[in-house]
């Protein structure tokens, strides 16, 4: 729980960044506060509608460094996108529905076996687990290979988008918008097994003192700064949330723990005013009910501590609303401590760390370490809950120094090369140089939505899914990640076998110099585009490109159909952010006036069309190519203009809209061909552009 100010109250990254109209901010409440959760905000209200299905897809493997096609997103009838990965996304993704009955009898298959406490269970029933050790992924993995320094071409990125992850990391180090976001940062992303982008920059220990009247720091003379650097050891916050999750299904697959289980048959005392109803799974998806923070740093003793803990009491019934609390993990946390008879940090360093040799990672550093560690925040009050001045190599959040540094919720410290190792871990389906630490239905579980009762709140076990505010154009209904309030962030997309660590000590000097994401989001949004969409003949396609806010129109020349059999088609792929961006395509007599032209599409990959009345369509179309048809039967005997539109309206933006080998035919005449180079001169684009890319 970092996120606080004097008060009591909470504060969050999200609340910064989400926009004004968002469509759940009637429910929620984010004032600013040092009582608040580890990075998220308290949110409260009543489940609605499912908006769109759960995720179907495990964290599988993608595209290889040195593949023939490391994105086989091809026009008209290629690949699904990366090598292994279309079984187990193959209809999730058609549109924003499409597989979604699929996702909810796994995640309940899924949900019922491991309440057995049963992973062999698990690992043979679940939809894509049987057969693991035949995946090419996994095969490399058991080989024992590891991560490695590469190139962008090596790791099927695009060098030039790639350097500008690093560019948009860098700008937040001026004014954003009138302190700079963090002193300094480290920056990683990778694909496959390559890292090719690790770039440290800034300060890792800027700040003196900070005077909270005048809202002046005091810097350390330059020769006592220390710059960042590459292994800068980072206080990861609320990605510790994470590890305790890993825990949890660690202790799932071997039978010790139930995710349906209520958790007061491991804690006895967790009970009283409805707690004796909150589940396993509701801690780790946080749906108990909680509060989303307690001041236990309040309390002088380990007594008083657990007498607080044990007096909350739910604020909702548990399983009705979606609040993201701390209590959830620090409750998992007594419950693993129980079950296992060992402290949670020596459970971190025998079943997590020491396996996948993540050295630079634990819970309280040893003093050896504070010279290559970034500092935090000075803390006093008000904007803190306790006066220790200027926190450096040692836990930032209040109540996990309370809790002696050891705590579920925050606390553990990190680099950003160790997280690429748990990343490529996961992605991998468990297992890293030949080290298993889950098994890969246990790993899909981790990814797979849990909270379709609560839409836009996806979440899986432990980790968040879906998530625009930081993930950026990462996001996909497959991506999972956390954030962390000293900066922190690790976003992972099993749909490229992508991952993306950014860590900032962005509450240094003090807390209040930064609000929101957008370095996140910034750089999410990069890296997303450094992964090329590659047509089918290997040539440009019309992009709509990925600017929030931004609108544009791809125009053709008026057409006059003879027959009611003429119909346009051309291939179309569509990333965009459901409800706040969406591809439209128009039909028009004069060129003035346009109205929705309907059409269906086809996934290259095959399946039955899906239809677009509206003639739009928006979402995560499945990272493939889909064939498109409009028919033109209205405007048989009279011209008619056609034209695609793009509109993005909101602050996050998707991958983006690619059109090609755009054609208008009847029986026995071609109207329009992209092809023929006297028609494509006279296509009209306004925000399109060319596109190899």
């Amino acid at each position: 729980m970092e996120a606080r100010t004097g008060d009591g109250t909470a504060h969050r990254d999200r609340a910064a960044e989400a926009p004004p109209d968002h469509a759940r901010a009637a429910a929620r409440s984010h004032p600013a506060g040092p009582g608040g959760p580890a990075d998220h905000p308290p949110q409260a209200g009543t489940p609605a509608p499912a908006a769109r299905g759960p995720h179907t897809g495990a964290p599988g493997p993608g595209a290889r460094p040195g593949s023939a096609a490391p994105e086989a997103d091809t026009a008209g009838g290629g690949q699904h996108d990366d090598e292994g990965s279309g079984q187990h996304r193959d209809g999730a993704g058609a549109g924003v529905g499409a597989g979604a009955r699929v996702g909810l009898s796994r995640r309940r298959l899924g949900g019922r076996l491991l309440a057995l406490g049963g992973v062999l269970l698990l690992h043979g029933a679940l939809p894509g687990a049987a057969g693991a050790a035949g995946n090419p992924a996994e095969r490399r993995a058991l080989q024992g290979l590891r991560l490695r320094y590469g190139s962008a071409r090596q790791a099927g990125l695009l060098e030039r988008h790639l350097e500008q992850v690093a560019e948009e990391a860098r700008r937040f180090l001026g004014p954003s918008p009138l302190h700079p976001y963090y002193a300094g940062a480290v920056v990683l992303a990778g694909r496959g097994r390559t890292i090719a982008l690790h770039r440290a920059m800034g300060c890792a220990v800027r700040y003196e003192d900070y005077d909270g009247r005048t809202d002046l720091a005091r810097e350390f003379p330059a020769a006592q700064r220390i710059a960042m650097a590459e292994d800068t050891v980072f206080d990861l916050a609320s990605l510790t949330k994470l590890f305790t999750s890993l825990l949890a299904v660690q202790q799932m697959e071997r039978g010790r723990l139930e995710l349906e289980a209520p958790v007061d048959r491991y804690l006895p005392e967790f009970t009283g005013g409805g707690k004796e109803l909150i589940t396993v799974r509701q801690l780790l998806t946080h749906t108990s009910g909680l509060r989303s923070w307690a001041p236990f740093y309040k309390e002088p003793t380990r007594a008083g501590q657990l007498r607080l803990l044990w007096s909350v009491r739910p604020q909702e019934p548990p399983g009705t609303v979606y609040r993201y609390s701390d209590l959830n993990l620090i409750t998992l946390q007594l419950l693993l401590e129980r079950i296992t008879g060992h402290t949670l940090d020596l459970l971190l360093q025998d079943e997590i760390t020491a396996p996948l040799g993540m050295h630079r990672t634990r819970y309280n550093p040893p003093l050896s370490w504070r010279r290559v560690t970034a500092a935090t925040e000075v803390q006093r009050p008000p904007w803190s809950g306790l006066d220790r001045g200027l926190v450096w190599g040692r836990v930032h959040d209040e109540n996990a120094h309370a809790l002696g540094g050891v705590a579920g919720h925050a606390g553990i410290f990190g680099t950003a090369w160790d997280l690429a190792v748990l990343a490529r871990t996961l992605l991998d389906g468990g297992i890293y140089a030949g080290k298993r630490i889950l098994r890969p239905a246990s790993v899909e579980l981790l990814f797979t939505d849990f909270n379709t009762a609560f839409p836009g709140d996806d979440h899986g076990l432990g980790f968040e899914l879906y998530q625009h505010w930081y993930m950026g154009a990462m996001a996909t209904p497959h991506s999972a990640g956390h954030t962390g309030f000293t900066g922190t962030s690790l976003v992972l997309d099993p749909s490229t076998d992508s991952f993306l660590v950014l860590l900032g000590n962005s509450v240094h000097p003090v807390r209040t110099w930064r609000a929101g994401s957008a370095p996140r989001v910034a750089v999410g949004n990069r890296f997303a585009r450094a992964v090329p969409v590659r047509t089918r003949h290997g040539g440009a396609a019309w992009f709509s490109g990925m600017e929030p806010g931004a609108s544009g129109t791809l125009t053709l020349p008026p057409l006059t159909p003879a027959t009611a059999e003429a119909r346009l088609r051309c291939a179309v792929w569509w990333d965009t952010v459901p409800g706040e961006g969406a591809f439209h395509l128009e039909a028009s007599a004069d060129g003035t006036v346009w109205e929705p032209l309907p059409f269906s599409t086809v996934r290259s990959t095959g399946g039955s069309p899906e239809q677009w009345p509206q003639g739009r369509a928006d979402g995560w179309s499945g990272r493939i190519w889909h064939r498109l048809e409009a028919p033109l039967t209205a405007w048989a005997g009279r011209p008619v203009h056609l034209r695609f539109r793009h509109a993005a309206t909101g602050r996050y933006v998707g991958r983006g809209v690619y059109v090609d080998v755009v054609r208008v035919a009847e029986r026995a005449r071609l109207l329009f061909s992209e092809d023929r180079p006297a028609d494509a001169s006279t296509v009209r684009a306004v925000g399109w552009t060319r596109s190899a890319d």
